[in-house]
């Protein structure tokens, strides 16, 4: 298959995803190393391909947007750039060699956090949170989370929703709109520097980015018609099947 074309199904489906459940990098990051991408690199034009459409979610968004537990959004946002910009160049000193190695545990984190993040946050405040958790941890969390999404990045929305349901008592119909502004300003601290490091494979991103821009289209209107539970399921289940491929990679 030429690869053009695979990448451009990739961008498409990926796009989709994130636009029903997330997990796109699920698709992008093992097509882009099924074009011989080294790891590393595939791992930032992934992340990079795929910004746009976070990005404009994150636009529309704009108007929703709020304090998380008291903390100011810029506040966080700010946090949200250094953490990202932090684990982005800790990724691209990461050995490819290595890389390979840790990349499918960090794939077992974005499974089980696509499997159970939403449960585990919706259970908690079904139940009424707690009291919920000072400044500092909400900014800890926060930079920690950062440092993941610059470094990897896969379902770190999810993420931060399920630490913020434990950690908080905010709904989470109000913690979408933040979601998405910090997961953005994470990837752009991260591809900011990616694009500097010349760590981008800018043709792979081009076709990439405006067909998961299409697919994110295309998703929002079949996730009107699709059943919630069908698309998860699909969903973690693609997931779980790239997170064993690559683990019988790494270690068989």
């Amino acid at each position: 298959m030429n690869t053009d074309y695979l990448l451009a199904g990739a961008g498409l489906l990926a796009g989709a995803m994130n636009a029903l459940a997330g997990g796109g990098s699920f698709v992008t990051l093992p097509a882009l190393m099924a074009t011989g991408v080294p790891p590393v690199v595939a791992n930032a034009s992934s992340s990079v391909a795929l910004y746009p459409g976070g990005a404009a979610s994150a636009w529309v968004y704009r108007k929703d947007i709020g304090a998380v537990a008291g903390v100011s959004l810029t506040r966080l946002a700010v946090i949200s750039l250094l953490g990202g910009a932090i684990g982005s160049v800790l990724l691209l000193a990461t050995p490819s060699t290595l890389f390979n190695r840790v990349l499918p545990w960090l794939l077992l984190v974005a499974t089980l956090a696509l499997a159970f993040g939403k449960r585990i946050a919706t259970r908690l405040h079904g139940e009424g949170g707690g009291e919920g958790a000072g400044p500092k941890i909400i900014q800890s969390g926060q930079f920690l989370l950062g440092i993941y999404g610059g470094y990897f990045g896969g379902a770190v929305g999810i993420m931060m929703m399920a630490f913020w349901s434990v950690t908080t008592t905010t709904g989470l119909n109000r913690l979408q709109a933040p979601r998405t502004v910090l997961v953005t300003a994470a990837n752009t601290a991260a591809i900011a520097i990616f694009a500097v490091m010349n760590a981008v494979r800018w043709h792979d991103v081009l076709l990439l980015a405006p067909s998961a821009i299409a697919g994110g289209y295309l998703g929002a209107l079949l996730g009107t018609r699709l059943p919630r539970r069908v698309v998860e399921a699909v969903t973690v289940a693609l997931a779980g099947i790239v997170t064993l491929a690559f683990f019988a990679k790494a270690y068989f």
